[in-house]
Order: structure tokens, then C-alpha cells, then sequence
């Protein structure tokens, strides 16, 4: 870190993380935030599919994505694990230090970001949310189907939104256990996959949906499948573009975009800890 020293011995005399942060954001020119990296954090690789966008949005920005795999899925755990676990993985990103940090997970996103926010007011911090509001406005009272998790499906959070836009669609909740497995076990493009998927959307085939909401970052690396199941009259959206926009709407409004021309650098790290984990992170990251 080339930062002046007398910056830098105050800087290490702050033992608390919130204040540590902060100090590094009133000199950001020092520690030259602009070009320190973002961090994407998710339960397993599916964050991947908002990296993605993030990268062509902000292609000159740095990246470090972090795939808490060990501990996947987070679905299945209590709420209060759930924070914990993501918590303190954003606490190691700010101590990086990192500029802005996106919770690429929907069960996260819904335990952590709000006391993220709300600890670490100066940290640019974006969650993902289904993009059920698109599905639902984009014509005169559509019929949306949500893929999500079983355990998101349940949560009192898709519960509210699904409450939210009742009265301007037909919305339907789809659980699909085993799907984010698949992907997570690199096998998004396989024909187990495309027959897992033709057996779950059967019912929903001959023009019974308008529109599917990707309810898991997991499920954009299969959406190319759900579109040629569901044929074209159907819309699919993912609330990974409208998670990187606000990341870029954040950073900027913070003063801390990149001015470097040059393409940035993504570095992967999963709990994990294996080469074929890594490999699987850059084939998902450069699928077409």
C-alpha cells in the first residue's frame, strides 16, 4: 500500500474495521480507491452471472470475486449463519482494502445487506433482488413465473415482493431443487440439465406463462435451455444488469470510478480451495 507514511501509521493505529473504512474514504486519494478492486461475494459460483454484467458495464475496474462453496448452499441455513458468514467476509474485503462490495446472493442479500448498510454507511454496497417489478410492468397484466430456490421461494422477503406486484401480474412461485447444484457442479450446458428443465417447465409450456424472473444468480447459465423450452413468446429477466448499474450509479456518486483505459483484472478465490473450482469460476465468467 503506497501511501504516505504519516497516513499510514494513523491508519494502523484504528483497530475498529467501521472507523478504518471510513478513514480510508476521506482519503481516498491517498489510498487511491479509485483503483482498488470491487468485490463480489455469493454463496457458490452463480454470482458469476452479476460479475458478468458488471465486467461489461465497468470493463476497466478490478474484480475480486470470492464463492463461498464449503459453506453452500446458504438456502438451507438459519438466518442469523447466514450473516454471520457474509459479515465477515465483507469485513475481510474492507480490511483489503476493497473500494465496493456486491452481494451476489439472494438468501445474503436478504440477512446481511441491510446491517451492512446500516455498520458501514461509507462502503458502496449492493444486493441482488429477483426482477420481479420488470416482469410484472413490461404489459398489461402478465403471467410471471419466479424460479427460485426452495428455500428462497419461502422466505418472508419474496413473500412482500410477491405481495408488491399482485395486483399488476399473475405471479407463480417455482421452487427447482437441484438446479443451482448443477451448475455449481459445472454441468450448466449438460443434457441431465436440459431434461431436469423440460420436466420442471412442462406445465408451464403452449403459452400458459408470458414472462420467467431468474430468482437465483445460479440460473442465468442456464436461461439459453429455459428460452428454447419455453420458446420465444416468453421473456426471461435476470436482476443481474440491474445490479451492476447500481453498483456503477454508487461508485460514481462516490467519486471513486476508475479513470484507468485499461482492461481490469478479475482473481477468483472460493472456499474451496481447488483448480478445477477456479477453472470451473473463468469458464462461467467467459460463457457465451
Amino acid at each position: 500500500m503506497d501511501v504516505d507514511r504519516v497516513i499510514l501509521d494513523e491508519y494502523n493505529r484504528i483497530n475498529d474495521i467501521e472507523k478504518k473504512y471510513e478513514f480510508v474514504v476521506n482519503h481516498k486519494e491517498e489510498f487511491d480507491l479509485k483503483h482498488k478492486p470491487i468485490a463480489v461475494f455469493d454463496s457458490g459460483v452463480g454470482g458469476i452471472s452479476v460479475l458478468r454484467e458488471m465486467v461489461k458495464i465497468m470493463p476497466n475496474e478490478d474484480y475480486i470475486y470470492f464463492g463461498d462453496s464449503k459453506n453452500a448452499p446458504y438456502g438451507t441455513k438459519s438466518t442469523e449463519e447466514v450473516r454471520r458468514l457474509t459479515i465477515n467476509k465483507v469485513e475481510e474485503f474492507m480490511a483489503y482494502p476493497v473500494k465496493a462490495c456486491a452481494i451476489a446472493c439472494n438468501s445474503a442479500t436478504s440477512a446481511a445487506v441491510r446491517p451492512l448498510r446500516e455498520k458501514y454507511p461509507y462502503l458502496p454496497l449492493v444486493g441482488i433482488e429477483p426482477a420481479l417489478k420488470p416482469a410484472s410492468l413490461y404489459k398489461r397484466h402478465p403471467r410471471v413465473l419466479v424460479l427460485a430456490t426452495p428455500m428462497t421461494i419461502k422466505e418472508e422477503k419474496f413473500r412482500m415482493l410477491f405481495e408488491k406486484y399482485e395486483d399488476k401480474a399473475t405471479i407463480y412461485g417455482l421452487p427447482c431443487p437441484g438446479l443451482m447444484e448443477y451448475v455449481e457442479e459445472g454441468k450448466a450446458k449438460t443434457p441431465e440439465v436440459k431434461k431436469f428443465l423440460e420436466e420442471l417447465l412442462l406445465p408451464y409450456r403452449n403459452g400458459t406463462i408470458d414472462s420467467v424472473v431468474l430468482g437465483c444468480t445460479h440460473y442465468p447459465f442456464v436461461q439459453d435451455t429455459i428460452r428454447q423450452i419455453l420458446g420465444p413468446g416468453v421473456r426471461v429477466f435476470d436482476g443481474s444488469e440491474g445490479t451492476a448499474r447500481e453498483m456503477r450509479r454508487r461508485i460514481q456518486e462516490a467519486g471513486i470510478l476508475t479513470d484507468s483505459t485499461d482492461i481490469g483484472d478479475v482473481v477468483f478465490h472460493n472456499s474451496i480451495d481447488s483448480t478445477d473450482k477456479i477453472d470451473l469460476c473463468y469458464e462461467l465468467l467467459n460463457m457465451e
